[in-house]
């Protein structure tokens, strides 16, 4: 795979799985909806500010997102490392917001508990076919 497949792969996953690290060092772990965009090495994804992986991204940019899709009998899955960013500007908020989003955020696009997390893409190992490639972003 080289940088534009896994970005098509990716952009057809419903959901992702995104890894913070807490405050003893150690990785956490949970599912997220699908990006909300991913452009060149970048992935975006809508979150609440109150969330224990927001405080965790804060203090530590570090994270993965991981990817994948079952089949009858083949298996890819592509594990992406890089920095998040916080993103709390009303700009990257209104870009990124869908109007279905209001039903978790009451006060809409401006409400101080929506905020979104920009992922930005180091490197990518990808496996399929029982061969694991490493793609640098």
């Amino acid at each position: 795979m080289d940088k534009t497949q896994v970005l098509k792969f990716i952009s057809k996953q419903r959901t992702a799985f995104i890894a913070s690290v807490d405050e003893q060092g150690y990785p956490n772990m949970r599912a997220m909806l699908k990006p909300r965009r991913i452009e060149d090495g970048a992935i975006y994804f809508s979150t609440n500010t109150s969330s224990n992986k927001v405080r965790q991204f804060i203090a530590n940019s570090k994270g993965s997102v991981y990817f994948y899709k079952r089949g009858l009998f083949r298996y890819r899955g592509v594990l992406i490392v890089g920095e998040v960013e916080v993103c709390t500007d009303q700009k990257t908020k209104q870009e990124i917001w869908r109007k279905g989003d209001a039903m978790f955020y009451k006060k809409g696009v401006t409400d101080p508990d929506y905020c979104v997390l920009k992922f930005t893409c180091k490197r990518a190992h990808c496996y399929c076919d029982l061969k694991l490639e490493t793609v640098g972003f």
